[in-house]
């Protein structure tokens, strides 16, 4: 694949986040399959100047103005490269005719806008962050379907259902998306995160950077307090739900403190299927970036003599509420979910912060899902609302 009118053209959202760190690793090894068209950060100026003169995208996207300002300035003497600023400009490149394909990599409730853009002009969406799929799953999916969009999880757990559902080829060869047909259920697991066998006691005493000190996953900071408070794996749930058409009830959670098996899938004839490879970000990726062809990614390979076991764990929502909390909101429906993750991004931003003690994550979480009002709307409008409603609400009980 020499050919530049084959290469896939690619939009990476984060890029110097661990997902675009990740993403730009696996395009490394790749430049004869991928051309970078556009990269986006919030402010860290430095590392985008130099991930501007290694892939010479045609756009990058910076948080604020002045932001904007640092890096053209940086930039002086680097090629035609033109800045583009906060969510517009995310959207714009997200959509953009010469866009094959948008790695979302945004964490939080500012990457909704980019992916919904991507969604509505028909891209190859790589999603890794969660909170899109979470406040507005339903849109974005009918949106992909009528746009032809494809929707590819970067997520370990969800690549691996993926990975582990049917997919099948047409009268044309072409691979199709998977389906559940024959499927009962599906199995996240989970790691347990760093504190899986804290008591009470020492869950309250704990530090942000304790928290932050993933024992499997090299993870930015705010997923990784999720992942401590078992949100992340809740609202993984969520976002399964959608992904893949599945009812709650139908998505099971296991905690797996190895972090060897990303996912299973049961088959109504018993069968259960699992994904395993080593807890590295590039594989999942790599898989998205090439599917439904299979690419190097840089990733060790995995030795289960060398792990030996493999262990299974029922997750604990008594001392860690905030899986329970997620399950609640997905049932619940509507903008439910939504309220859950602006609490939520409050909450942590909190606990980061040294505002809260870890937790008080799960009471303010609990506390603005069960006082907020949930509608049944779920309009792009009225999901912001109900996130900015949920934010001061989160804020007032700090």
């Amino acid at each position: 694949m020499t050919d530049d009118a084959a290469l896939q053209r690619i939009v990476i959202l984060g890029a110097t986040g661990t997902i675009g760190d990740n993403t730009l690793d696996v395009i490394r090894r790749h430049r004869d399959r991928f051309d970078v068209v556009a990269l986006t950060a919030n402010t860290n100026v430095a590392a985008m100047t130099k991930l501007v003169r290694e892939f010479a995208p045609r756009f990058v996207v910076m948080g604020n103005d002045q932001s904007r300002a640092e890096l053209i300035e940086s930039l002086s003497g680097a090629g035609n490269v033109e800045v583009l600023v906060a969510e517009q400009g995310l959207c714009d490149v997200s959509a953009h005719e010469d866009v094959d394909a948008v790695v979302a990599g945004i964490v939080g409730a500012a990457g909704l806008s980019p992916v919904l853009a991507a969604a509505r002009a028909g891209k190859r969406i790589l999603l890794a962050n969660k909170e899109p799929m979470v406040m507005l799953g339903g849109t974005i999916m009918q949106a992909a379907q009528d746009s032809g969009a494809v929707m590819l999880p970067l997520d370990s757990e969800h690549n691996a259902i993926f990975q582990c559902l049917p997919q099948h080829i047409n009268a044309s060869g072409e691979v199709t998306m998977p389906t559940l047909a024959g499927v009962r259920r599906v199995t996240l697991t989970a790691s347990g995160g760093p504190f899986r066998t804290f008591s009470d006691e020492q869950l309250h005493a704990v530090t942000p950077e304790q928290a932050c000190k993933h024992p499997n996953w090299v993870m930015g900071r705010k997923i990784s307090v999720d992942s401590a408070t078992l949100m992340n794996k809740g609202l993984e749930v969520i976002e399964a739900c959608w992904l893949f058409g599945i009812a709650p009830d139908d998505v099971d959670v296991v905690v797996h403190p190895q972090s060897v098996i990303h996912s299973l899938v049961e088959y109504v004839d018993g069968s259960t299927l699992a994904q395993l490879a080593s807890p590295d970000m590039r594989v999942p990726i790599a898989h998205a970036l090439a599917w439904p062809e299979r690419i190097e990614s840089g990733a060790p390979s995995l030795d289960l003599v060398e792990i030996s076991k493999l262990e299974f764990e029922v997750p604990d929502t008594a001392r860690f509420p905030c899986l329970r909390l997620a399950g609640d909101a997905a049932r619940e429906g509507g903008t439910a979910p939504a309220v859950l993750n602006a609490a939520n991004e409050v909450a942590v931003d909190a606990f980061l912060h040294g505002r809260v003690q870890f937790n008080d994550i799960a009471r303010i979480n609990e506390q603005t899902l069960t006082a907020s009002s949930i509608s049944r709307d779920v309009s792009l409008d009225a999901v912001i609302d109900a996130d900015a409603r949920a934010r001061a609400m989160a804020l007032s009980q700090l």
